[in-house]
């Protein structure tokens, strides 16, 4: 009987021990937990873009930013300067000076951006356009597109028009005006009259032209 009791003891005592065991593993080792976490992250439940949502009234899981948010790079300032509108319109002016100087440094933005599709005169053609089944990339020196004013040319740099992306992220805000100004640059020399040149560029022209 009190051998019994002793063993009864025994296997009390024994279960007592394994409940106060911790049941969690042991520390990780270094450069374990970062691991264990990034894990934990990447198989967690979460939303693919596009995908749909009851969580919102519109059952879309990507929401627009709130109404007058801007892009924390994005340059802020004088409209007319920094997306090319005042006033609710585009602007007629180039609102920087235009200088020799700018229209090099435009002509040389323009041929690493704009001639791969627009093509180096700007006329639409390049070998890119060449390849390109939907919709081909419109001549920059066509009358319809220099009649544009200074400001929508500049905007469709920042936000992109039909096939074309935007390039904002790419083209910082002085090299856009510079490229517009390349740009009306070409239609006018597409559109000059030889005998309206100055008497050097006049005998250069006759030398070059066909």
């Amino acid at each position: 009987m009190k051998r019994g009791r002793l063993l009864a003891r025994s296997w009390l005592a024994a279960a007592l021990c394994l409940s106060c065991t911790p049941s969690t593993p042991a520390d990780p080792e270094p450069g374990e937990a970062d691991a264990l976490d990034l894990e934990r992250m990447i198989r967690q439940q979460r939303y693919a873009p596009y995908q749909p949502s009851e969580l919102f009234d519109d059952g879309a899981v990507m929401r627009r930013p709130p109404e007058g948010t801007v892009p924390n790079d994005r340059v802020t300032g004088d409209p007319g300067l920094t997306r090319g509108i005042a006033g609710g319109a585009y602007v007629t002016r180039i609102p920087v000076p235009v200088t020799l100087d700018l229209l090099r440094y435009g002509k040389e933005r323009f041929e690493i951006f704009c001639a791969p599709c627009h093509g180096i005169a700007g006329d639409g053609a390049s070998e890119v356009a060449r390849n390109m089944t939907q919709r081909r990339p419109p001549s920059l020196v066509d009358a319809r597109v220099q009649a544009f004013p200074p400001g929508r040319i500049y905007q469709v740099i920042v936000e992109g028009y039909g096939l074309m992306r935007s390039y904002e992220t790419n083209i910082p805000l002085r090299e856009r005006w510079a490229i517009v100004a390349y740009v009306k640059a070409l239609g006018r020399s597409r559109a000059a009259a030889l005998d309206a040149l100055p008497e050097p560029l006049r005998e250069r022209a006759r030398k070059e032209l066909p």
